[in-house]
């Protein structure tokens, strides 16, 4: 048994040391602005994997429980969770908050998108148009309350109106495309990952046309993209281990290879109001939340997540208090305090 405890404690101590020597060699000058704080709060509701939070008007925030079939709240301020039971088999993948603060969730295991008034508890459900859109899987809302989403499985890019609750469906024309992350540009123009493929796609928004931007390395497989001031589109390659930058005016596409490499699994992703990029490992054991400045083009920041993370899927930066918000396979909320 003391044999086996020495050899944990020098695993400890030479994971300490690799991390080091890295954050020195990557950050700006030899020297690391260093870990940032992240708290944890552990979900009540066990292995129900908590994911995909938003910040609502009131500061709180919404997440859903993929494996729970719920939508919960929680208040910062207090700590206290309260859930919203969802039909079961929901498989509720990601939620987001209008500016009413209704929560509108994909059903992903139930060919639906929700809409749920946190205030009365009452749930209404959009059904797809088409069975093959089976699986909505991301949503974002732009300036004019109008959902976009993702189909993963199905390979389909959609959009709702709110209003009318019609949804309009366009299918991919690369097979297996896969389509995974999504956010909305300043001029409305919905833009996309291709996990199945190297491709981002950009959709036009009246003729849901889309187009795709082919990444260089035919094994890149971005999974989770964000937008920076200056129109760049970055994203994270899951299965490369590299964070890449696309610039849509002239197609080309720069990369850097991840902290811990090969096998460090980059997924979640966000950007601050600095615009410096933050995403978590996957790969490394404790994940570790990244942070990477397009200025310099170094990375400045790795922080290992206390409760091991599992993964970190999806993640929201919230400039008010500036602080990005995750979920994690570990049951948990966290809370990234973001430096200026």
């Amino acid at each position: 048994m003391r044999r086996m405890n020495t050899w944990k404690s020098f695993e400890a101590v030479a994971a300490a040391v690799v991390l080091a020597f890295v954050l020195f060699l990557l950050a700006p000058g030899g020297a690391a602005d260093g870990p940032i704080e992240i708290t944890e709060w552990e979900v009540p509701w066990p292995d129900t994997r908590p994911r995909d939070p938003s910040v609502a008007p009131d500061g709180s925030i919404f997440f859903v429980g993929q494996r729970g079939d719920y939508i919960a709240r929680f208040d910062p301020k207090t700590a206290e969770f309260k859930k919203f039971d969802l039909e079961e088999g929901a498989g509720p993948h990601n939620q987001i908050v209008d500016k009413q603060g209704n929560v509108w969730y994909a059903g992903n295991r139930a060919m639906h998108i929700g809409k749920l008034d946190p205030k009365s508890g009452a749930i209404k459900k959009i059904m797809m148009p088409n069975p093959e859109a089976r699986d909505p899987h991301t949503m974002v809302m732009d300036d004019n309350g109008t959902i976009w989403f993702t189909v993963q499985g199905g390979n389909y890019v959609g959009r709702l109106d709110p209003q009318t609750e019609q949804v309009r469906l366009t299918k991919m024309t690369t097979p297996g495309a896969r389509p995974y992350g999504i956010l909305i540009d300043d001029e409305g123009f919905p833009w996309f990952a291709q996990f199945g493929t190297n491709k981002i796609g950009r959709m036009e928004p009246d003729s849901m046309e889309v187009r795709s931007y082919e990444l260089p390395n035919k094994d890149a497989r971005d999974r989770r993209i964000a937008r920076t001031s200056d129109g760049s589109i970055w994203y994270t390659d899951y299965s490369r281990g590299y964070l890449g930058r696309l610039d849509p005016e002239s197609g080309d596409v720069q990369e850097w290879a991840a902290p811990t490499g090969d096998e460090s699994r980059p997924y979640g992703m966000a950007v601050d109001d600095k615009d410096r990029i933050w995403f978590v490992e996957t790969g490394a054991k404790p994940n570790n939340f990244v942070g990477f400045d397009p200025k310099t083009e170094k990375f400045f920041s790795v922080t290992p997540i206390k409760s091991g993370g599992g993964a970190v899927r999806h993640m929201v930066f919230d400039p008010k208090t500036r602080a990005i918000w995750f979920g994690t396979d570990t049951n948990m909320i966290g809370r990234a305090s973001i430096p200026q």
